[in-house]
């Protein structure tokens, strides 16, 4: 994403771009959506809380040093405000050698609006059991 666009960009916008940049394993750019705080929150699927650069970056290293993610996310439910946004998704990851089965996973992406736009301060993602859920899902908007 072209850095004007990052930092004028929406939640949705940096939310594509995380994706976009997860499927093409490209580490700095996943890094530089991230909020320049120490008290950023990722938690893989099955994994322990990671906080703080450092431990995020090197988890994701690990994770992308494989490849990229074939990640599709599906049915946002979106809660906003001026300077919130919270994204539950379905992530829908697919094995393209189909070396193994395709599964899905619930996450929730949390951004803030800083001083350098829109970031993410918190990712929470847990395998879920069964198919994914097929219900519709609305944008709810907070006052």
């Amino acid at each position: 994403m072209p850095r004007a666009k990052l930092l004028h960009g929406s939640p949705d916008e940096i939310e594509a771009a995380y994706y976009d940049a997860l499927s093409r394993a490209d580490l700095d750019a996943l890094m530089a959506l991230w909020a320049d705080d120490e008290e950023i929150v990722c938690i893989h699927p099955g994994a322990a809380r990671l906080v703080g650069h450092v431990a995020i970056r090197n988890s994701w290293e690990e994770i992308l040093a494989r490849g990229g993610l074939h990640i599709q996310p599906r049915q946002l439910h979106a809660a906003h405000t001026i300077t919130t946004a919270v994204h539950n998704v379905i992530e829908e990851i697919h094995h393209p050698d189909n070396s193994q089965p395709d599964v899905h996973v619930i996450a929730t992406n949390v951004y803030m609006k800083t001083a350098q736009g829109w970031r993410i301060v918190t990712h929470h993602a847990s395998v879920a059991p069964g198919p994914a859920p097929s219900e519709p899902i609305a944008e709810t908007m907070l006052h």
